[in-house]
Order: structure tokens, then sequence, then C-alpha cells
């Protein structure tokens, strides 16, 4: 079973994106499960969600704690106590962060560094849907880091979820983040060599 816990702020479709991945599954013939967990419900509240994904059906039904992937939705959370509790040794980590170099919380994420990448998901997000929504962008990074789930059944969850042209224009920014955490990599990959 691979389990994924995603962080972020009440507004940012953190739970649409484990709702998302967990359609994504589906459509490849797995089993998922995905659920929020929140306290206060509003906008800029820190939120979780979880989703896990396997290949035989799924009993659990507990929060996860011992995630195989972290996806951290504001890169404001990383200031926050334990958000890399439980990740998995091997684990990934993806955090919507513009900035050059891999912030420094990438490091404290305990995984190794070809796990770890850091892209502008709200910057995609600005420049094809037009709105500060980073989850469809950060799904995209996710299918390219973890190879878990297929990009095309990640975009067609983001299709299904969303009207016709709304759908588009997160998947387009999905795309983008797929190719851009595929750079990434290639680019590690050479540098390592």
């Amino acid at each position: 079973m691979f389990q994924i816990r995603i962080h972020g702020r009440g507004g940012q479709g953190v739970v649409s994106a484990a709702e998302i991945l967990s359609v994504a599954a589906f459509l490849e013939g797995k089993y998922a499960q995905a659920f929020p967990s929140f306290g206060s419900e509003r906008t800029g509240a820190p939120v979780m969600s979880f989703c896990r994904v396997d290949d035989k059906p799924i009993r659990l039904r507990e929060p996860v704690l011992y995630p195989d992937a972290l996806i951290i939705q504001d890169p404001t959370l990383l200031l926050l106590p334990g958000l890399f509790e439980g990740l998995a040794p091997g684990g990934f980590a993806l955090i919507n962060s513009s900035d050059e170099q891999n912030p420094p919380a990438l490091a404290r994420a305990g995984c190794p560094p070809e796990h770890r990448v850091a892209i502008g998901a709200t910057e995609l997000a600005l420049k094809y849907v037009g709105r500060p929504l980073p989850n469809a962008a950060l799904l995209g990074g996710f299918a390219a880091l973890t190879g878990i789930l297929r990009l095309e059944s990640v975009l067609a969850a983001i299709r299904e979820k969303f009207s016709a042209k709304v759908g588009a224009a997160n998947a387009a920014a999905a795309q983008a983040a797929w190719d851009m955490v595929q750079e990434a990599r290639m680019g590690a990959h050479a540098s390592a060599n």
C-alpha cells in the first residue's frame, strides 16, 4: 500500500487533491481511499488530507501517520514542527516552492535527494488557471516524482473533477509540473554521475 499525506491551507484544494489522486488510481484499476482531516473550517487554516493506493482492497480507516509521500501545498507550513514526521526513509517529498534552490526544509524531509523536489506550483496555477490553486499542478509533479500513478490517469481525473475549461487549464498546469519534475530529476541524475 502506498500512503500519501497532503498538507495545505483551507481554500487551496487539499481535499480535492486527495480525491483526484484516488480517482486516478481507480482509472488504473487500483483500489484507493481519500479523506480529509481539519479542525476549524476556514480559509487559510492548516488542512490535511490523505490518500491510499493499493492493488487490493483497503481496510484501514485511520489518518496516514507513516506516509510514503508528502505533498506540501503551502511553503509557509514548512515552519510547522513535525511536518515531515513519520515519512518513510525512502519516501518522497514534493513542496510547492518557487525557490530556485531546493528549500532547506527538503533536507529535513529525511528522504533521498532524488525523492524530493520543490516546484513553483502556485506560479503554474496562476499561469494556466488564473488562480493561485496549486493542487492540480502538484499532482502532475507527484506523478513524475513517484511513478505510482501514470500522468494520463492524473490528467483524466483532473478533467473529470472540473468543468471542461477549468479541467483543461488544471490539466495543463499538471502537465507543466510533470515536465518540470522530469527535468529536475534528469538534472539531478546527470550531476550525480
